[in-house]
């Protein structure tokens, strides 16, 4: 008979990484407390350190659920059979709906953690950085799809104007937080791309 290794854990690791990132989320690293951590994953000290480590290698973890999350939202909004323009146009309202309710005021963990973490936290650096590379990436190839399909406006350039459209879309996460409505976001989301699509 094979005995158990260790005791069995009685709690989801998943559960435990999505609550910690909505209290990262919520209040930052640095300003979230190991206390703050066991209140919303509901474990004791020690189950959180002995399933994650430490506050930092729990917080990646919450992070790479968040930039996962968002990358399996791209890949649905932009996906390669769908018309290109529709997924770029459903991409941009995507993050206008974003900014409503409580997670519009809580703004977007990459951006806050980028503003928070990303000059001092090499490990953190480098997820944000391939996070927004690979979004520019998808953005791209959906410019590229809309050109070949003879869509894009005169002299845009699709990997320009996914830079573009990735820094507009990240940026209003920030400027939405304070106030402005989702249908002032809305028309500028909609004036932004009739510039790019003919």
């Amino acid at each position: 008979m094979q005995l158990q290794r260790g005791r069995p854990r009685s709690f989801a690791v998943d559960t435990a990484v999505e609550r910690a990132m909505g209290v990262f989320w919520s209040r930052g690293y640095h300003a979230t407390s190991l206390p703050d951590l066991l209140r919303a994953t509901k474990l004791s000290r020690g189950s959180l350190y002995a399933a994650f480590g430490d506050k930092h290698s729990l917080f990646l973890l919450a992070l790479d659920r968040y930039i996962a999350d968002a990358l399996t939202r791209m890949e649905s909004e932009l996906a390669p059979g769908r018309d290109p323009v529709d997924g770029l146009r459903a991409y941009l309202t995507g993050y206008v709906e974003r900014t409503r309710g409580t997670n519009g005021r809580r703004g977007c963990l990459l951006v806050a953690t980028a503003m928070e973490l990303a000059g001092q936290d090499a490990e953190v650096g480098r997820r944000i950085a391939g996070f927004f590379k690979a979004m520019e990436v998808k953005v791209a190839d959906a410019l590229s799809r809309a050109k070949a399909a003879g869509r894009l406006a005169n002299g845009v350039e699709p990997s320009s104007a996914a830079r573009i459209l990735v820094c507009f879309v990240e940026g209003l996460r920030v400027v939405a937080k304070p106030g402005p409505t989702p249908t002032t976001s809305q028309a500028t989301v909609d004036a932004l791309i009739d510039r790019f699509i003919s």
